[in-house]
């Protein structure tokens, strides 16, 4: 089963994703920091993560290239708000892969992951 982690501070986000992963057959893992998503990731290696980019403790770019720099592999969409384009370009920058807009839609997310694992 593909596994999916969802980083993301509102938990509201985190669920209103896990559902909708769940509903489409994802195994979903959650995290809601980027200090717990770096510890998640090299606990259960997901096929894909999907993070926000404003986090306290340890923000989303940051998770990120620690993600990969532990895993140059890593599969990793950044979840970020309007206006942080700036950001969205380092993100890519440092191995993200997509990056979705919220608020996002479910088709918008299903085709960002399909994308990845195909």
């Amino acid at each position: 089963m593909t596994k999916i982690l969802v980083v993301d501070d509102a938990e509201f986000l985190r669920v209103r994703l896990t559902k909708m992963l769940l509903t489409d057959g994802y195994e979903v893992f959650q995290a809601e920091n980027g200090v717990k998503a770096v510890g998640t990731y090299k606990e259960i290696h997901p096929d894909v993560v999907l993070m926000d980019v404003t986090m306290p403790e340890m923000d989303g770019l940051t998770a990120l290239k620690e993600i990969v720099g532990f895993d140059a592999k890593a599969r990793v969409i950044m979840l970020t708000a309007l206006g942080q384009e700036s950001v969205v370009l380092e993100a890519v920058k440092s191995g993200a892969r997509d990056f979705i807009v919220k608020p996002f839609e479910h088709e918008r997310v299903m085709k960002a992951i399909t994308k990845l694992l195909t």
